[in-house]
């Protein structure tokens, strides 16, 4: 699907990713090309081993491509340096991981503003952008309490407000709802596509969830790492 009005944050071009197991080689992601575009609220959907989370991975540049190119922003991550890959993880795309991926010994306020202290952002200018993104994700009167004093859709919310405090140019949500119930997912749901609304953040969803597939614009079903269809939603 083409949006040609739209900028494109992404772009995978004829990207292929292989393994090896044994003799077999495994294309998890075969010759895939694909634009995401600004303000897009997107999933990637499709059965196990269809290449979800290895396309994520490549566009988070925590995977490098067996051939093709895959761009952020402009910028052919083939072309960076690991100490410029790595800038560019911190400033432009926040990710939310399924397990969560808090630091336990922190706060919900300090998990949120260690992600600014790898930037080198100072305290002062940062302390009330925190503060701000805690409120945005209903985590107001929150942000002193320890992973181990949250529930599981408290603890996404904190690494959804982590995501997303630096402003990036995307967010990579790898099956987010996936350890919380149903109502927790409605919830988690609601707040990033109110966030996807009135923030303009654009978001990358890896899923199983057909909650998260009917909520998203654009569905693109993978298919042994090739695109089986690509559909932009009314």
């Amino acid at each position: 699907m083409t949006q040609t009005t739209l900028k494109p944050i992404v772009q995978l071009k004829n990207a292929c990713k292989t393994y090896s197991q044994g003799d077999i080689q495994v294309h998890a992601v075969d010759h895939l090309t694909l634009d995401i575009h600004q303000g897009d609220f997107a999933a990637l959907s499709g059965p196990s081993g269809s290449g979800k989370t290895s396309v994520l991975n490549l566009i988070g540049g925590l995977d490098t491509p067996t051939s093709g190119e895959v761009w952020v922003n402009n910028v052919n991550l083939a072309a960076l340096s690991r100490r410029e890959l790595s800038q560019l993880r911190k400033n432009h795309i926040g990710f939310v991981f399924q397990s969560y991926n808090l630091i336990p010994v922190l706060t919900a306020y300090e998990n949120a503003e260690f992600v600014l202290e790898l930037q080198g952002s100072r305290r002062p200018e940062y302390h009330d952008k925190v503060m701000s993104v805690l409120k945005d994700v209903g985590l107001e009167g929150l942000e002193h309490r320890r992973p181990d004093e949250m529930s599981g859709g408290q603890q996404q919310r904190v690494a959804i407000a982590r995501a997303i405090v630096t402003e990036p140019a995307i967010v990579l949500a790898d099956e987010p709802t996936a350890n919380v119930d149903s109502h927790t997912a409605e919830s988690l749901l609601d707040l990033m596509q109110m966030l996807n609304h009135e923030k303009g953040i654009t978001f990358l969803f890896s899923t199983h969830d057909q909650h998260v597939m009917d909520r998203t614009r654009r569905l693109i079903h993978l298919l042994d790492g090739k695109i089986e269809y690509d559909e932009l939603k009314p």
